[in-house]
């Protein structure tokens, strides 16, 4: 059972506009979309990271096989496989590709300055100089990110510290990847502002054991974990480990929380799927990228699982829970 308060996602393109499936369906072209990620292909088939785009592509009446063809890259991890790969679906001759996370969209830009490129993902494409302005990006990459400005990441540690206010010493997990030093000094600029110390730890080689167990060591209070595609797919051995060491941690996404994550601020991600299949369907019927504004939410959902916090000894206060949009319980 939930409790939640509405939470819509405001776009500067306005709401989303589905097709009937008839529409998509009555072309005899079939196009081909290419799928960039810079993590391992998701071993459950039921993964949203699996099935988000395809599903949101299907309700917009794409059809795999019939009018569609998916061509879906993984880089395992490594990106120093990122430009291969992307070469790989040029190779392929879709019509657009999806770029998921910056170090995606990064190689897949390098590669071709012509192909539409939707992007999606937590950073600023702006100041990583892939558009001229998020109203008119003028080259071949728009679509939708996270944050309306910056990555949110010094938001989720201020709503982590009010929900444990004790904590003096603060943990941030990130990723070996250097697309998130943006989220780094924007942690360390809310670290500062709210006179709490941060402890930066990062997982290298998949070590998560490792990097909590370093995380113990400086015996930090709570942890907020990274904004990144390595740690949607590992999810579950964050949420396990930060149980086993009795850790409130802030995660990026509501699903994270309801696997058993104890909290999550942001968008949902489902919604975001379906405003990336909104670009593509719109690119594929003869939309530039290059006049289409980048899509920014400005509403966000504060989720909390009760049942985690009471494992964790943390109490929900009824100041606190006012503040918070959807308790999973």
């Amino acid at each position: 059972m939930t409790r939640r308060r509405h939470c819509l996602v405001a776009t500067v393109l306005g709401p989303l506009l589905r097709p009937h499936p008839s529409v998509a369906q009555a072309t005899q072209r079939i196009f081909r979309v290419g799928i960039l990620r810079p993590g391992a292909r998701p071993q459950s088939p039921s993964d949203l990271q699996l099935t988000g785009i395809p599903t949101a592509l299907r309700e917009m009446g794409y059809a795999d096989g019939a009018n569609l063809v998916i061509e879906q890259r993984w880089a395992d991890g490594d990106l120093g496989r990122l430009p291969a790969l992307a070469g790989e679906l040029l190779q392929a001759r879709v019509d657009l590709v999806v770029a998921v996370g910056a170090a995606a969209v990064r190689s897949m830009a390098q590669a071709t300055a012509t192909l539409p490129i939707v992007m999606f993902g937590n950073f600023d494409p702006l100041a990583m100089g892939l558009v001229t302005s998020l109203a008119r990006p003028g080259s071949n990459v728009t679509g939708v990110v996270g944050a309306p400005d910056g990555t949110l990441a010094g938001k989720r540690l201020e709503l982590l510290k009010s929900a444990v206010p004790q904590a003096r010493r603060i943990g941030l997990l990130v990723p070996d990847d250097d697309s998130i030093k943006l989220q780094v000094q924007e942690t360390r600029a809310a670290a500062q502002a709210l006179g709490v110390e941060l402890t930066v730890i990062a997982v290298r080689g998949g070590d998560y054991a490792g990097a909590f167990a370093a995380l113990a060591r400086e015996r930090v209070a709570a942890l907020v974990v990274g904004s990144h595609q390595y740690f949607v797919r590992d999810r579950q051995q964050i949420i396990d480990l930060a149980a086993r060491h009795r850790l409130p941690a802030m995660y990026e996404w509501r699903e994270i929380v309801a696997d058993g994550g104890l909290m999550a601020y942001s968008t949902r991600l489902i919604e975001l799927y379906q405003r990336v299949a909104w670009y593509v369907d719109r690119i594929l019927k003869g939309a530039k990228p290059a006049e289409m504004p980048v899509e920014q939410p400005t509403r966000f959902t504060w989720v909390i699982n009760r049942k985690t916090a009471t494992a964790l000894g943390l109490a929900l206060t009824q100041s606190l829970l006012v503040r918070v949009d959807e308790v999973i319980e």
